[in-house]
């Protein structure tokens, strides 16, 4: 049953809760031990959860007279805002200490959050953390390490790590059966660092600062709008190592993860997993899992693909058809390419057509074969390490289960409705609002799409008239070469067009996806990201497939040629349309990835020395509020020095499209594979060095698997089979030269079998001139033209099916999910279930005692709220933001 939201909701705060965290939980212990690091109040005692920053001017009203009216007013409503949440955050029951920095005329000041016992008890339980119940004595194997045992080879990939993360059989946390759960007996190390930060985040972001139907919620709002400008949970210490030698047990996770991980000579190491999803939790690490599994099987992909090339060079030097095109002198006269082109000698490309069969070869054809079942293999594999991965971190479930609404969309909700599972009333936004806002995003989309095609029509006549240009110029050397200097300039505007229209849409997109209010994290992130990769599918892929299958298919023949707004349709170069296919895959894949990792590698540290030199403590520094500071900076200094991390969006796009250049345009490259493996070595260091170097720690996402980017993948393994079908078949010159060696029995011969006469009325000149096409003097195609379509289309027939029919094997004799899991997560449920009993453990006065206490702390939700709201029966059970 749907229900209208209250219109008090938009007022009711956070469940207001003790100041003394020893009256909750009687039999538990008081007193904290002390911290040894420095991510603590002044007490030295109370721990450092989170961290709320802004800058305001030392002299506002001197500024004031200087702005305007307008920036003086946002001012006072930035300060009323941010003085609404915190108070709203002390009724949450959230610690507060507050450290001001004086820089020159910039005043700093800080917000240190704690979360006290009782609070984190409670919102443990509301967002299901998960909690350990019995340590999983089963030793960790890696499958390359049981081969490389097996083969008796040293494994150079293997280290020590130190503090390896112990691994525990859990269950969702429930405060009345605490004595149940392993290591309750101590509160500091009951809940792990980044389920305290998982926490204090959900306060902060469902924590209204004004009015909820205007969506003046949540710390994500504050930061967009400037009221705050940051807010970040500390890193556990430097990653510097210590200067003196210390035991290895005894560095910080962040020393061990930059010493073991992040560090250049880590190159051939395996990744310590663990203690990334320990420290950055399960969404970066699963991040770091697949990018390092990939990287691991181009290994194979890279040495196939160098044979090929091996085997390319090889052709070159004894290719028949090439020998003969090359000592052909004048005997192949070619028609000019363009209207005001002259007449050429086929022999004059005699270094290019050989460098044509350095990616046009027989061995494209097994190569292809090797990737399209080499992608279904590795996507079947990464599956079955997901689902083990994600059983061992604790989010095989969560999802389907343990997911909760993001808090924008529990905030803007109109509406409520009972869901049917669990009676409990849940946010709703009606379908067919969503519908509305969904088919605009979709038009959106399509529009944005149809300008990337205007661009590519665009390149298209830059080519052309390029060409026309140079060919005045009467250079001679510059003619010999106009069309490849069109076409590599063109590859490279391209690529200038692609990465401007990338960041355009990626911010329109974030738009769209908010508007759209999704329900969950994963939800919104899924269409967020599908969003931009069909953009960028379109954006990064047109410009190959237009020159893999359409670019010389519509040029006509002498005396009747096509043309395209008045000028002549774009031919394939001199050499064929398979060598500017491997060049435009060159430039764009290669060229993408170095300027992506010279992005990563340079602007982090340009930006970082930028904010660095902002925040320089000026001579008349004054710290307000801690008289004892010692000198250097404070851990919320020096963490608000560094980079904000922007997720792992554009990580995973890059990886995703560089997958599709590997398989879907294989045929045409086959050192594509080799490039993409050197460039994730380089990648997987430079992300390991801005995650523990760089970027503030970011908070905790748990994530189940990798999300729709899986589905991506798969998809586009699909239509690589497809696509390197048709590649073969119509771009390649592989069937023309089978048929032609099986009709005649050897290959001499073929460049002529290749070239047409060109019509009798043809009158740009008297002396009779050749072109690529299997037609007769008229221009009508030839028998052996229609013979070998014929070949063609039951080649991409055979070829695909062949080969999805291997894929689909392949899919059926590798589970998704390892028989040895499917029975650890069996026994987890049975230990849950026996653990969360009520029959057993706890007795019945401290049963009634805990009920007690928390329906003492409910009632107190609801009186000490600032405004005095008294929430409906039906949100008694559950405090709302």
């Amino acid at each position: 049953m749907k229900r209208k939201k209250n219109s008090v909701e938009d007022s009711t705060t956070l469940i207001a809760l003790s100041d003394h965290p020893e009256q909750i939980y009687g039999s538990m212990e008081t007193c904290a031990a002390a911290q040894e690091n420095k991510n603590v109040f002044s007490d030295g005692v109370t721990r450092i959860d989170f961290v709320l920053v802004w800058e305001e001017s030392v002299n506002p009203l001197k500024s004031a007279e200087s702005d305007e009216v307008s920036s003086s007013s946002s001012r006072d409503t930035h300060r009323k805002w941010r003085t609404e949440f915190l108070s709203r955050l002390r009724t949450a029951g959230l610690h507060q200490e507050t450290k001001e920095v004086v820089q020159g005329k910039t005043k700093t000041t800080y917000v240190l959050l704690s979360a006290p016992w009782n609070v984190l008890c409670y919102y443990a339980e509301e967002i299901s953390v998960r909690v350990p119940l019995q340590a999983v004595t089963t030793p960790i194997s890696i499958w390359s390490e049981k081969i490389l045992e097996k083969l008796h080879i040293p494994n150079i990939m293997a280290q020590d790590v130190p503090n390896l993360p112990p691994d525990y059989y859990t269950c969702q946390f429930r405060s009345n059966k605490l004595e149940r759960f392993l290591g309750h007996e101590n509160k500091d190390t009951f809940f792990k660092t980044t389920q305290r930060h998982q926490i204090l985040y959900e306060i902060l972001a469902r924590t209204p600062y004004g009015s909820l139907k205007r969506g003046e919620v949540g710390i994500g709002r504050l930061v967009s709008e400037h009221v705050l400008t940051a807010a970040f949970p500390l890193h556990e210490g430097p990653f510097e190592m210590p200067k003196t030698p210390v035991d290895p047990q005894s560095l910080n996770m962040r020393q061990i993860l930059h010493h073991y991980w992040a560090r250049w000579a880590c190159w051939r190491k395996y990744q310590p997993l663990d203690h990334i999803r320990e420290y950055f939790g399960e969404k970066i690490a699963l991040y770091f899992a697949w990018l390092g599994f990939y990287t691991g099987w181009l290994l194979p992909a890279a040495v196939v693909g160098f044979i090929i090339f091996l085997f390319g060079i090889w052709l070159m030097v004894t290719d028949v058809a090439a020998e003969e095109l090359c000592t052909s002198g004048d005997t192949f006269v070619m028609c000019p390419l363009c209207n005001i082109c002259r007449y050429w000698n086929l022999s004059s490309i005699c270094y290019t057509y050989k460098a044509g069969l350095l990616f046009d070869n027989g061995g494209t054809v097994f190569f292809s074969i090797f990737m399209s079942l080499w992608a279904v293999t590795f996507l079947e594999y990464w599956k079955r390490t997901s689902s083990i991965l994600s059983h061992r971190w604790d989010c095989s479930e969560f999802e389907e289960i343990e997911e909760r609404p993001r808090p924008e969309f529990t905030a803007l909700a109109p509406m409520t409705v009972r869901n049917p599972v669990t009676g409990a009333e849940e946010p709703y936004f009606p379908e067919t609002q969503r519908l509305s806002r969904t088919l605009t995003g979709n038009m959106v989309i399509i529009l944005m799409i149809a300008i990337v095609l205007i661009f590519l029509i665009a390149i298209i006549l830059y080519r052309t008239i390029l060409s026309i240009i140079i060919y005045r110029s009467q250079n001679g050397f510059f003619i010999f070469s106009a069309g490849r200097i069109a076409s590599l300039t063109g590859s490279m505007l391209n690529l200038l067009v692609i990465l401007l229209l990338s960041r355009l849409y990626t911010y329109l997109a974030q738009i769209l996806t908010r508007w759209e209010m999704h329900r969950t994290q994963t939800k919104y992130e899924d269409a967020f990201i599908l969003k931009v990769f069909i953009f960028q599918f379109v954006n990064f892929y047109s410009s190959p497939v237009y020159i893999a299958f359409f670019k010389g298919r519509f040029v006509g023949y002498p005396g009747k040629y096509n043309t395209l707004l008045g000028i002549r349709n774009e031919d394939c170069g001199a050499s064929g349309c398979l060598i500017e296919l491997a060049q435009e895959l060159l430039v764009i894949m290669v060229g993408k990835q170095v300027i992506s990792n010279i992005q990563e590698f340079v602007l982090p540290k340009l930006k970082a020395w930028w904010h660095r030199r902002k925040l320089k403590p000026a001579p008349s520094q004054e710290v307000i509020d801690e008289p004892d500071s010692e000198p250097g900076l404070s851990p919320w200094e020096a963490n608000y020095q560094l980079l904000v991390c922007e997720g792992l969006f554009d990580e995973y796009l890059e990886m995703v499209l560089q997958f599709g250049f590997i398989t879907i345009f294989v045929a045409a490259c086959p050192l594509a594979p080799l490039f993409a493996l050197i460039n994730n070595w380089v990648e997987v260091r430079l992300d390991a060095q801005k995650f523990v170097c760089e970027y503030r720690r970011p908070v905790v996402e748990r994530a189940q698997d990798i999300g729709i980017w899986l589905t991506i993948l798969k998809f586009i393994s699909y239509l690589a089979v497809i696509t390197n079908a048709f590649l073969i078949a119509f771009t390649s010159d592989f069937l023309p030269r089978l048929f032609y060696r099986y009709t005649t029995g050897s290959m001499r011969g073929y460049v002529n079998f290749t070239l047409s006469v060109a019509p009798a009325n043809y009158t740009q000149s008297h002396m009779t001139c050749r072109y690529r096409g299997l037609k007769d003097d008229k221009g009508q195609p030839t028998q052996d033209y229609y013979h070998l379509l014929a070949i063609r289309l039951s080649f991409v027939i055979i070829f695909e099916h062949v080969v999805l029919l291997i894929g689909r094997i392949i899919d059926w004799m590798v589970p998704d999910i390892p028989e040895e899991v499917e029975i650890k997560v069996k026994r987890e449920h049975y230990m849950a279930k026996e653990a969360l009993a009520e029959n057993q453990s706890l007795s019945r006065t401290v049963l009634e005692e805990m009920e007690r206490q928390i329906s003492e702390l409910r009632h107190r939700g609801r009186t000490q709220s600032p405004m005095n709201d008294i929430s409906s029966p039906e949100q008694e059970d559950k405090p709302t933001v």
